[in-house]
């Protein structure tokens, strides 16, 4: 391992994030388990077309139970994985564990009224220092309330008991909760059964029952607000998203509600933005800048006796990730930079590029680093071409990609171009950062419920981590929900948000021999220092796929992170 690491007090943390209550341990019925793990989907490797095909999931494995099973609880939260997670109590919490997780593989159910759920990723691997324990029903008053995905979590296992009532999902508001459910407060009672009429929408969505999913849709407006909990609005988001969906099929005039997008929004949403709501999120959630440091520190390794480095940026943003690396560029030991150069490819927002390239000259400049920046802009991505990024002898080229490739899965053109590319010109390393979840599936239901469960981990971190900063997280959330509409509502070249987790992008890269490196323990000791500098630190996970990071939220995957070389 390469002696190498840096500083990172001086980049100014904020931490004004609240911290949510350390007293909440035990929040549901007898029944439901606690667990600390790693959610991991099943999925299928890029194919021709990113997500036109993909291999009829209904034809594998696991059948709903029958009703003669529906009585034992445990079954239910067994087979299908919908429980919901704790912080855990011990010790051991005040730092992230990173562990290997060996994957359990459970095909997906044959197709059925509730195919929604049966399809949901979760396979649920314990950590060892969290036993399963029974809870008690009784809750305390003062109890606090379960988070949304807990509350999506409930719902769908209910929602699986009672599948024998979907000829009337009105009738399960009155039906009463088992046993496994005795325990909720009444305010979560409400909000369970709230999530129920969603998923119920979601299924006659499916089944193009749209008369009966509209309304169904407007009784969870009734019910809900985007003044209330994070379980209410993100129940109204993706209402608003089926509705859109319904509306397109049914050849209506598209809703105008909720598309008005605020100043900023656009730029945000493709990492570009260097607004005050961008600021704000880089400071106070914690998974951007664990991510960062990480891939930091594992370009530090790779170039660590070069004295020209050349930074390929795929998508550069505000650049300030570049400020803490000539930091420890400037203090590194042996002989000095030469120079390091940074060429920033972008298709959007030339205008903030050419700022960022400013700004980190000036800065090179006080360090007394030698600095070359070269913006790279091309409205097609197509067009890019070894000989535009002004190779020299001796240089150590990384590539950084964050969050990027993503946005070309629904142009595999382009993306197929920039792997070739990126391969001719043979760095020492390419770190690349992507959101951690599956919504590329072409089946709606499947993409809807891993939407639903992802939007639903990051609602509760915005939740805790910006408590003091409402405006701002009202801002953040609505241009989450830009993203949930673009995936429950679009399809073909519309749907423009096509995350797929690190299974897939291995499979990928495979074709182009790539092979993934493994991170230095440097380099996750600098992710766990990264997550104590935020007071909501305990609920930000750390966990390894292989030699990939898993950075998430209560145990829910949020971003991954890995590096590859050519062979």
């Amino acid at each position: 391992m390469a002696n190498v690491s840096f500083s990172f007090r001086s980049f100014g943390f904020d931490q004004g994030c609240v911290p949510e209550d350390r007293d909440k341990e035990e929040r549901v019925a007898k029944g439901v388990q606690e667990h600390r793990g790693e959610d991991v989907a099943v999925l299928n490797p890029f194919f021709s077309g990113f997500g036109s095909q993909q291999e009829n999931l209904s034809n594998q494995g696991v059948r709903l139970p029958d009703q003669s099973q529906l009585g034992s609880k445990s079954m239910i939260l067994d087979q299908f994985n919908l429980n919901v997670s704790y912080p855990a109590t011990s010790g051991s919490e005040e730092s992230p564990e990173f562990g290997n997780k060996q994957k359990t593989m459970m095909p997906p159910s044959s197709k059925a009224t509730l195919e929604l759920l049966s399809n949901y990723w979760t396979v649920v691997k314990k950590s060892k220092r969290d036993d399963p324990v029974e809870m008690n029903r009784e809750v305390s008053v003062s109890q606090p309330k379960l988070s949304a995905e807990e509350i999506m979590k409930v719902a769908g296992t209910r929602y699986i008991q009672f599948q024998h009532q979907r000829d009337n999902h009105f009738s399960m508001l009155t039906h009463p909760f088992g046993p496994a459910f005795s325990g909720l407060s009444e305010d979560d009672l409400k909000e369970v059964e709230l999530a129920q009429l969603l998923l119920a929408a979601a299924e006659k969505v499916g089944d193009q029952q749209f008369d009966r999913a509209s309304r169904l849709l407007s009784y969870c407006e009734l019910l809900a607000s985007k003044r209330a909990s994070p379980a209410q609005r993100i129940v109204l988001y993706f209402v608003e998203a089926l509705q859109d969906r319904i509306d397109k099929e049914t050849g209506r005039m598209i809703s105008a509600k909720g598309c008005e997008r605020k100043a900023g929004k656009d730029d945000m949403s493709q990492g570009l933005s260097t607004s005050l709501i961008s600021l704000k999120c880089h400071a106070q959630l914690p998974f951007n800048q664990v991510t960062q440091f990480t891939a930091l520190q594992v370009i530090l390794e790779q170039t660590l006796s070069a004295t020209r480095i050349h930074l390929i940026d795929l998508q550069i943003r505000s650049g300030i990730q570049w400020i803490v690396l000539m930091q420890a560029l400037a203090e590194r030991k042996g002989e000095p930079v030469e120079l390091l150069k940074i060429t920033a490819v972008g298709s959007a927002g030339r205008a903030k590029m050419e700022e960022a390239g400013k700004r980190l000259a000036s800065v090179a400049e006080s360090m007394n680093i030698p600095f070359s920046f070269q913006l790279l802009f091309l409205p097609n991505l197509e067009d890019i071409r070894e000989e535009q990024f002004n190779l020299e002898d001796g240089e150590a080229i990384a590539v950084y990609a964050p969050m990027v490739l993503r946005t070309m899965i629904s142009r595999p053109t382009s993306l197929e171009k920039m792997i070739s590319v990126v391969r001719n010109l043979n760095p020492s390393v390419m770190v690349m950062t992507e959101v951690e979840a599956n919504h590329n599936s072409p089946s709606f239901v499947t993409r809807f419920i891993e939407a639903l469960f992802f939007y639903s981990a990051y609602f509760d971190c915005l939740e805790a981590c910006m408590t003091q900063e409402t405006e701002y997280k009202t801002i953040v959330e609505e241009i989450f929900s830009i993203g949930i509409r673009n995936i429950v509502s679009t399809e073909g070249h519309e749907r423009v948000t096509r995350n797929v987790k690190i299974e897939v992008w291995r499979a990928f890269f495979a074709r182009y021999r790539m092979v993934e490196l493994e991170l230095s323990e440097a380099s996750l000791y600098q992710a766990t220092l990264v997550t104590k500098q935020f007071a909501c630190e305990r609920f930000c996970t750390l966990n390894r796929d292989g030699n990939c990071l898993l950075v998430g939220w209560k145990g829910t995957p949020i971003l991954s992170l890995s590096a590859w070389k050519f062979w």
